[in-house]
């Protein structure tokens, strides 16, 4: 195989791992955190959904190792650019948030509500863009293991976007509560 198409996939995700741990400094000091337990019960989903995959194949392993995609350039190559624009999307809403941005679930010292680029399409812009991300990487897998990994995804994703929400809905009350009458959480126009 070539080293291209191996080391693409996790290429791109080391890079949006970097970006993320840089772009971590200058953050505004936080007013109120979500407790280590409820980071463990969405990092540890997130965590078991990445290993899923990326371990190698089992041989015998199971319904979860059966492809459910066809193993071609053009399975690879959609599943690539579905996850690099999702990750593309979700660097977008950093750089959007700017010094609000916060790996955990917060409220920063003059916190501001942002309403505008990305969070004009989805409240929640980051989760969307990994998201589209483990999609994308679970095409390119095109195993059935990847299925379970997105949906594993999905729900912690939907466990912690309901914590910021009520984090943001206490902090800018009916401002908030008319933004997410006018805005989608996930999925412009579905979800």
């Amino acid at each position: 195989m070539d080293p291209m198409y191996r080391y693409l996939v996790p290429g791109l995700w080391l890079a949006w791992l970097l970006y993320w741990r840089i772009s971590a400094a200058g953050v505004k000091t936080v007013v109120r955190r979500e407790s280590p337990a409820s980071r463990a019960a969405h990092l540890v989903p997130l965590a078991i959904a990445a290993v899923l995959l990326w371990v190698n194949p089992i041989p015998g392993g199971g319904l979860l190792f059966e492809r459910f995609l066809p193993r071609t350039l053009a399975t690879y190559w959609s599943g690539t650019a579905l996850l690099a624009l999702g990750l593309a999307f979700s660097v977008w809403a950093r750089i959007y948030l700017g010094r609000n941005w916060s790996a955990t679930v917060t409220v920063k010292h003059d916190h501001e509500l942002i309403r505008g680029g990305p969070y004009a399409w989805v409240r929640h812009p980051i989760y969307t863009g990994v998201l589209l991300g483990f999609i994308g990487t679970a095409i390119v897998r095109g195993e059935w293991r990847g299925v379970l990994a997105v949906l594993i995804v999905l729900v912690a994703l939907w466990r912690k976007l309901r914590l910021e929400e009520r984090f943001m809905s206490e902090t800018f009350g009916d401002e908030y509560r008319r933004y997410r009458e006018h805005t989608a959480a996930l999925i412009p126009f579905l979800l």
